[in-house]
């Protein structure tokens, strides 16, 4: 990994999501590059095993179990890592689901109310909470985990397909209500990263994924992630309201 300077000396961040796959390797980045880290997940252990890790390594760390679905957990999520840490810089929302494919008649209303609730009311719940504080203190960033297919769209995943796209509209209204108080908020929309919530993808099934992708590789965790620390720093100083795609070219074509 290219650590780069240490961006986050002093700096506070947190991690929606961040037990596993691109939340993970978020929380291992920013933690890389001086940053005390909350690991914030609804699998509280999955969150202290990132937390392990970190520490583990001599960064500073702490994990809380959250439900991003219900706005009292988020609340009391955030203002404790405000209270224990000292203060908030950079909020990275990115707990989200997939879900089983239909399509639009056939699609489950349990399917679509879950998925929404996650992946949209979620990220709402977590900016109610985030920005107040974030604003309160000076400024900070914040970094909403988007797709590709807030962007374009393909059959059979309308639930997912909408709720990213209402990612992507939340992100600019934040950041324009936000930005006189010195506040950035942006989205990241990968394209189909190897992690949990693409584990039924086959072999086969990468293959012909990854010969849609123009440079005929997927992105990593990784590669996600060293995005958003970009976003979440002070060179994206003047970057707010905008999408980045860490799509290999998906949507170029």
């Amino acid at each position: 990994m290219d650590t780069n300077p240490k961006r986050y000396v002093g700096k506070v961040a947190l991690v929606t999501g961040g037990g596993n796959g691109i939340g993970a390797a978020c929380c291992e980045r920013l933690s890389v590059e001086g940053a005390a880290v909350a690991v914030l997940d609804l699998n509280y252990a999955a969150a202290q095993d990132v937390v392990d890790e970190l520490t583990a390594r001599g960064g500073q760390a702490m994990a809380i179990g959250v439900d991003v679905t219900q706005a009292d957990s988020v609340a009391r999520a955030v203002k404790r890592v405000h209270a224990e840490l000292g203060r908030l810089d950079v909020a990275i929302n990115n707990a989200g689901i997939g879900g089983a494919f239909h399509s639009l008649e056939s699609l489950p209303i349990e399917q679509w109310n879950s998925t929404i609730a996650v992946n949209l009311t979620g990220i709402y719940f977590c900016l109610r909470a985030e920005l107040p504080i974030l604003a309160a203190g000076g400024g900070g960033s914040v970094i909403n985990m988007a797709s590709i297919m807030g962007t374009v769209a393909m059959p059979n995943i309308a639930a997912y397909v909408a709720s990213k796209h209402g990612v992507i509209g939340l992100t600019k209204v934040a950041a324009i209500e936000y930005g006189a108080k010195n506040v950035r908020v942006n989205a990241v929309a990968p394209t189909f990263v190897r992690t949990a919530l693409t584990d039924t993808v086959d072999d086969a099934g990468w293959q012909g994924l990854t010969a849609m992708h123009p440079l005929g590789r997927m992105p990593t965790v990784e590669d996600v992630a060293n995005i958003v620390a970009f976003l979440g720093s002070h060179e994206a100083a003047s970057v707010t309201g905008s999408t980045y795609l860490v799509d290999s070219g998906y949507t170029a074509s």
